[in-house]
């Protein structure tokens, strides 16, 4: 039997393959990419993490068993304490200061990615919460993976970037959560399943977005 999330990615190829042909990705892959345009993904991406950890907070709230919950707080504390920390020591190699990040505003794309997630997370059932969670971990695993193959960019700040994405230990939460949305969707009619696919590739959309904001350094216009 085909697993549900093996469904998910197969219906959202064309997009994730996007994602891997965007010229952010691959300017990070060959090492080429513009240092303000990183900048500009740093700062956004600080500001996305924290609406991330309250969506992740929302999901173990709603945490059907003990051991979910347990996993999405340590998630929380992993993205509050660890992956903010790696921002902020990016950030500070680049000569951007802590208070500069702390006041960055989001981008129209980062904070309309950033209020589906949590809309979701608030009036959706968990499965959908999962479902919309789920292509930012994989995506950035399987990116990561990717881009991970020789030649690997002589730029060390963009290797780092890589090897923390492309980390084995990245590719099993990645692994997690499609175990997770797996599990919860087992028995449940198309029409639930439908939903559910429908969240997730407005997710991977959105996650195709976000390289395009940070490409082109989006702002408000008005």
């Amino acid at each position: 039997m085909t697993r549900f999330t093996a469904r998910l990615r197969q219906a959202v190829d064309s997009i994730w393959e996007a994602q891997h042909q965007h010229p952010f990705v691959r300017g990070i892959g060959d090492g080429t990419l513009e240092e303000e345009r990183f900048k500009f993904w740093l700062r956004q991406d600080y500001v996305f993490l924290i609406e991330f950890a309250r969506l992740l907070a929302l999901a173990a709230a709603r945490s059907p068993d003990l051991e979910t919950m347990t996993r999405f707080a340590r998630l929380i504390t992993e993205t509050l304490e660890t992956e903010m920390s790696v921002h902020r020591a990016y950030a500070a190699e680049f000569g951007i200061a802590v208070e500069e990040l702390e006041r960055e505003s989001a981008a129209p794309t980062t904070r309309g990615y950033a209020d589906f997630l949590l809309r979701v997370a608030a009036i959706g059932d968990f499965a959908e919460l999962a479902a919309v969670l789920l292509p930012c971990m994989w995506g950035f695993s399987e990116i990561g993976q990717r881009l991970a193959k020789p030649p690997i960019p002589s730029n060390n700040r963009y290797a780092r970037w890589i090897a923390m994405y492309g980390s084995s230990e990245f590719a099993e939460l990645a692994q997690w959560c499609r175990e997770l949305l797996d599990r919860i969707t087992e028995g449940l009619p198309e029409r639930e399943l439908q939903k559910l696919e429908a969240a997730f590739l407005m997710s991977s959309r959105y996650e195709w977005q976000f390289w395009e904001m940070a490409w082109k350094m989006e702002r408000w216009q008005v």
